[in-house]
C-alpha cells in the first residue's frame, strides 16, 4: 500500500470510538444512499408494508426521517451535508434525482432496478472515487417497466430498461462523475457528459447540495441554512461545520449556472392536500426545472441547491462541470501585503487539474500494490472495479427502533400495531454508523452475514474498516442484550448463519495476523452469539439445529421459517453452521492462548462442542448413509421423521467443517474424557464412534478433523464435480441440476410440494420472489466451500486424488481441482475466448459495445448454466469476494502454520 494512502486508512482510530472520531480522511465518502424510499425506516404504515408506505412517486416529494438518497453522491460522515447529481434530458416528467427501480409487488421476480450505472474506481480514504451511469436521451419509460412487469409471471424474465429501445441507435449519454479531494475536507466534484448519439443534444446538469432533514422531527430543533453568497458560490451554515463555500464553476459555454433554492421538507400539498404547505418543497427544484413552476425560493436561500447548467453536446463530443465544496475562506483583513495571511486559493484552473491527476496516479499505485502482479490486465479490472464496489458500498445508516416506534413529538404517532411488530423486541438498536451494505440501492441496509463477507474483501483494501464492520454489529447498539446479533432490517430477529468468527479469521490474516488485541476484543461477543444460538436453536437439547431459512431462502420443500403447526426441522446447515462456528472459535482461542492461558479452557470447551455436534449430525439421520449426502429432516406433530432429501448446497456446506490440530492441542486434548480422546484416535482402549474423520496430514504430527468422515468425502465430492449435479462452468450450483430431470415431491403435514432444478430467476413467490437458490451459482458460498476444500486439500497433499468432473476418467490432486475451481468463479466476470464476459448474459450490447463492456457488474447470484449475473445488479458486497480470490489463490499454500492448531 503505498504511503500516503496507508497514513489515509490505517489512522481510523479506535473501532470502539466509531468513525466520529476517525482519521478525517474519513470524514467525507460515498455515504449517500442510492435508494432510502421504500425501506423498512421509512414505513410508518400500520401493516408493515414499506413498498407502498413510501413509494418512489414520493420520493423526490417527502422528506426522508433516517437518511437521504442521491446519484454518484457523497456525504460527511453524519450525513449531514449531501453533494449529489440530478440529470434532465428535457423530456423526462420528473428530474433525475435517483435511480428508478421497480418494488417488491411491482416486479415479476421481486424488487428491481431498472439502471445502468457502475462504480469503476475508489482509494478507501475517498480522496478518490469514480461513477459512471447511461442515461437515455429519450424520454426514460417509467410506465412501460412498470406495466411490462406486472403482466409478467414468474416462468418470465423480467423486463429491462435496454428492452425498451430507449439505448437503440447509441441515444443515451455516458456520464461520469469524479470526486476527488485537495484535503480532508477540501472536495472537487467532476462531471464529464459525453452524447453517444448520433445527434447533436442538450442536457440538464445539476449538482445538487442539501441539508439532510433533522429539523421536522423535534421541537425547536436547529435548522441549517443554504445561501447564495456570489455570483457562482453557495454558503452553507451547519452548527456542525461553522461555513462552508460551495463553488461553481462556469459551464463549457462560458456562462455561469443558475442557482436555484428550495427546502428539504415534504410537500404536503401534493401528497396529502395541505392548504398549508411550503411553497419551496423538496421537489421545488423539480418542478422548476421540468415544468417552470415557481417553486425555488426567489431570496436564493432555502436547505437544498442546484446550480443548473444547460449543455449543449455534438456527437461523441464530451463536456464537463466542475464545482468545489470547501471552508470558507476567512476574510482578509486590511493588513500590509507583507500579511503571514495566505492569499486564497482559486477553486478552478491548473490545481483544479493537479488534484485530479495526483489522486488518479495514487489510485493506479494503490492498486499496483494491492492486486499482485502476475495477476493479467482483464482479472486486474476485475478486481479493481470489485474493489471499488465495495468501498462505494460504505453507506451512512441511521435507525433508533425505539424512537422509530414511538414516533416523533412534531409528527402524528404511530399505529398502535408497531408497537408489537417488526423489530419491537429490538430497543437496544440505535445506529449512526458507516456501515458496508449488500446493494446500496436493492438492499441499502446492512445484513450480518453478508456484512462478514464483505470484510474479507475490505481488508485488503481498508482493514481499519473492516474489523470496525465485525466489531460494531457485536456493540450493545446492535447486539441484542440475549446475545443475538441482528440479522437485517426487515426482522432484525431473523437468523442469518454465524460466519462474523470465521470472517475476523480472515481479517486477521489478511491484515498481516498481529492485531490480536482484534481478535480479542471480538471474542467474548462471538461467544455471546454461541451461547445465544445453543440456547435458542436447539430448543431439543439434542446437538442439532435449526434457524430457519439462514439466508438461502427458498433453497427447501418447504418454507423453513414458517413451519406447518407442531413441526420441527433439524437443519443439516443449522447444524454445521454450529460446528463451523465451534472450530473458529477454537481457532480463534488457539490465537489469543498463545498470549494468555486463560483461553485454554475455551479451547477445550469448543472441541468438546464439535464433536457433540458431529456425534449428533451422524446418530440422528442428517446423514444419509445411502446417499453419501447430509439431508434436513423434518418431525412432524404426531411424530413422524421426513428426511427433506433435496441435493442442494445444504448436505455439500458440512465440508466447511474441517480444521488442521497441531501437536500441541492434541496434548491438551489428552485431558478430556475418553470419548473425546477415542474420538479423535487418541486413545486405543477407548471406544470411538464407528466413523472416523480424523486424518494424518502427511509430513506432519498434526490431524485434520471435520464434520464429513474422511472415508465419506470422496462421496460427496463426487456429487459436487460433477457437472451433471453442482459444478457448472462457472462454479457450484446452490441445487444440483439432478433434480431437472428427477424433481423432488414431498408428502408433508398434509401437503404435497416440490423442488426442481431452476437455474435462473425464482418461478415461486416465496421470500417475494427476488431470491433463488434452486440451482443459481451464489459467490458466497461457493466461497465458502473453496476455501475449506483448500484446507482440506492441504491436509492430504498428493494422497487426496480425486476424479474431476465426475465420470471424467480424469484424477488429479483436491488442490487443483480447487484452484480450476477457483478459476471457474473468476471466469464469471472475465472475458473467454469468445470476448464475452458470462455476467453480462446474453446482451450483445454490454459484450461488444466498448462503451459497455468493461464496465463490470457483481450482481447477487448468476444462472447456474450460462453465468449470467441474477439478482440484484450492484451485489458488490459478497459478490466481491471474487477480488479475494484474484489477490489471493490459496490461503493454506506454503507455509500457513497460522492456520493450524
Amino acid at each position: 500500500m503505498p504511503g500516503a494512502e496507508r497514513e489515509r486508512v490505517e489512522s481510523f482510530g479506535h473501532p470502539e470510538d466509531g468513525l466520529y472520531d476517525a482519521t478525517p480522511w474519513y470524514h467525507w465518502g460515498p455515504y449517500l444512499s442510492e435508494r432510502a424510499w421504500g425501506t423498512v425506516r421509512e414505513d410508518y404504515s400500520a401493516d408493515g408494508e414499506a413498498w407502498t408506505s413510501f413509494p418512489h412517486d414520493h420520493a423526490r416529494s417527502r422528506a426522508y426521517r433516517w437518511g437521504e438518497d442521491g446519484m454518484g453522491g457523497v456525504s460527511d460522515v453524519g450525513q449531514n451535508l449531501c453533494l449529489a447529481l440530478a440529470l434532465w434530458n428535457g423530456r423526462d416528467p420528473i428530474l433525475k434525482e435517483r435511480m428508478f427501480g421497480l418494488t417488491g409487488p411491482e416486479g415479476n421476480h421481486g424488487e428491481d432496478v431498472k439502471e445502468y450505472w457502475w462504480f469503476l474506481d475508489a482509494l478507501p480514504s475517498h480522496a478518490w472515487l469514480h461513477w459512471r451511469y447511461h442515461y437515455p436521451q429519450a424520454e426514460f419509460p417509467y410506465a412501460a417497466l412498470l406495466a411490462e412487469n406486472a403482466q409478467r409471471d414468474h416462468t418470465q424474465p423480467e423486463f429491462e430498461l435496454m428492452d425498451t429501445g430507449v439505448f437503440d441507435e447509441d441515444r443515451y449519454w455516458v456520464v461520469d462523475v469524479v470526486h476527488a479531494k485537495a484535503d480532508p475536507h477540501d472536495l472537487l466534484m467532476e462531471v464529464r457528459v459525453t452524447n453517444a448519439g448520433p445527434d447533436k443534444a442538450t442536457l440538464h446538469v445539476l449538482p445538487q447540495l442539501w441539508f439532510r432533514n433533522t429539523w421536522s422531527w423535534d421541537v425547536g430543533a436547529a435548522k441549517p441554512s443554504l445561501a447564495q453568497s456570489g455570483p457562482s458560490q453557495v454558503t452553507a451554515q451547519h452548527p456542525r461545520f461553522g461555513e462552508l463555500e460551495w463553488e461553481l464553476a462556469p459551464g463549457p459555454d462560458g456562462a455561469a449556472p443558475e442557482l436555484v433554492f428550495c427546502d428539504n421538507d415534504t410537500n404536503t400539498r401534493r401528497l396529502y392536500g395541505s392548504a398549508d404547505g411550503t411553497a419551496y418543497a423538496k421537489d421545488g427544484i423539480s418542478d422548476h426545472v421540468v415544468g417552470g413552476a415557481p417553486t425555488v425560493n426567489p431570496d436564493r436561500v432555502g436547505t437544498k441547491s442546484a446550480a443548473w447548467y444547460r449543455l449543449t453536446v455534438a456527437p461523441g463530443e464530451t463536456q464537463v462541470v466542475r464545482v468545489r465544496l470547501r471552508p470558507a475562506t476567512p476574510a482578509t483583513p486590511a493588513t500590509p501585503a507583507t500579511s503571514a495571511t495566505p492569499a486564497p486559493s482559486p477553486a478552478f484552473g491548473p490545481e483544479f487539474d493537479a488534484v485530479l491527476e495526483q489522486r488518479r496516479a495514487e489510485a493506479d499505485e494503490f492498486y499496483g500494490e494491492v492486486i499482485p502482479p502476475d495477476v493479467d490486465d482483464d482479472a486486474r479490472l476485475v478486481a479493481r472495479q470489485a474493489f471499488a464496489g465495495m468501498i462505494w458500498g460504505k453507506q451512512f445508516y441511521c435507525y433508533d427502533v425505539k424512537r422509530w416506534l414511538q414516533g416523533d413529538p412534531t409528527q402524528p404517532p404511530p399505529p398502535p400495531e408497531r408497537r408489537t411488530g417488526r423489530n419491537a423486541t429490538w430497543l437496544n438498536l440505535d445506529a449512526r454508523d458507516i456501515l458496508s451494505m449488500p446493494d446500496p440501492w436493492e438492499y441499502p441496509w446492512f445484513a450480518a452475514w453478508d456484512m462478514a463477507f464483505h470484510t474479507v474483501a475490505l481488508s485488503h483494501v481498508d482493514p481499519a474498516f473492516a474489523k470496525y464492520q465485525l466489531l460494531v454489529l457485536c456493540r450493545e447498539w446492535f447486539q441484542n442484550p440475549n446475545g443475538a446479533l441482528p440479522a437485517y432490517e426487515w426482522s432484525f430477529s431473523d437468523t442469518n448463519p454465524p460466519v462474523h468468527a470465521w470472517a475476523a479469521l480472515h481479517v486477521w490474516d489478511i491484515d498481516g495476523r498481529r492485531d490480536t488485541d482484534f481478535l480479542a476484543r471480538l471474542m467474548p461477543k462471538l461467544l455471546m452469539n454461541f451461547t445465544w444460538w445453543v440456547n435458542r436453536m436447539d430448543p431439543e437439547g439434542d446437538h442439532l439445529f435449526g434457524g430457519g431459512f439462514l439466508g438461502l431462502d427458498n433453497i427447501s420443500a418447504i418454507d423453513r421459517s414458517h413451519l406447518p403447526p407442531g413441526g420441527r426441522l433439524e437443519q443439516a446447515d443449522g447444524t454445521t453452521w454450529m460446528a463451523f462456528y465451534s472450530l473458529t472459535l477454537l481457532e480463534i482461542a488457539v490465537i489469543l492462548a498463545e498470549k494468555d492461558d486463560a483461553w485454554t479452557d475455551i479451547e477445550v470447551k469448543f472441541i468438546e462442542h464439535f464433536v457433540l455436534i458431529v456425534d449428533a449430525m451422524h446418530s440422528q439421520g442428517l446423514w444419509d448413509e445411502t446417499d453419501g449426502f447430509f439431508y434436513d429432516v423434518f418431525h412432524s406433530s404426531d411424530g413422524e421423521t421426513v428426511p427433506i432429501k433435496v441435493r442442494s448446497i445444504v448436505g455439500v456446506l458440512p465440508l466447511m467443517g474441517t480444521v488442521i490440530i497441531g501437536p500441541e492441542l492434541l496434548a491438551t486434548i489428552q485431558t478430556l474424557q475418553k470419548r473425546f480422546t477415542g474420538f479423535l484416535g487418541q486413545d486405543s482402549s477407548a471406544a470411538a464412534p464407528d466413523y472416523g474423520r480424523v486424518v494424518p496430514v502427511p509430513g506432519t504430527d498434526a490431524v485434520a478433523l471435520g464434520v464429513v468422515p474422511p472415508g465419506a468425502v470422496r462421496r460427496v465430492l463426487s456429487r459436487v464435480f460433477d457437472e451433471g449435479e453442482f459444478l457448472s462452468p462457472y462454479g457450484l450450483r446452490a441445487l444440483s441440476k439432478y433434480h431437472l430431470d428427477h424433481p423432488l415431491w414431498v408428502e408433508l403435514a398434509g401437503s404435497r410440494v416440490v423442488v426442481d432444478y431452476e437455474p435462473a430467476e425464482s418461478r415461486t413467490g416465496m421470500f417475494g420472489g427476488n431470491s433463488n437458490w434452486r440451482g443459481p451459482v451464489w459467490m458466497p458460498v461457493n466461497y465458502l466451500v473453496l476455501r475449506n476444500l483448500q484446507r482440506y486439500a492441504r491436509s492430504l497433499g498428493a494422497a487426496g486424488e480425486v476424479e474431476y468432473p465426475t465420470g471424467s476418467g480424469h484424477t488429479q490432486t483436491l488442490g487443483e481441482c480447487t484452484e480450476d475451481l477457483r478459476g471457474r468463479l473468476i471466469s464469471l466476470f472475465t472475458r473467454g475466448a469468445d470476448g464475452r464476459r458470462p455476467c453480462h448474459g446474453w446482451v450483445d450490447k454490454m459484450q461488444h459495445d466498448p462503451r459497455w463492456r468493461d464496465n463490470v457488474t457483481f450482481n447477487e447470484y448468476f444462472h447456474g448454466d450460462n453465468g449470467a449475473g441474477l439478482g440484484a445488479s450492484h451485489q458488490t458486497g459478497w459478490t466481491g469476494l471474487v477480488a479475494d480470490l484474484i489477490c489471493r489463490p490459496d490461503p493454506f499454500a506454503g507455509d500457513r502454520r497460522a492456520w493450524d492448531l
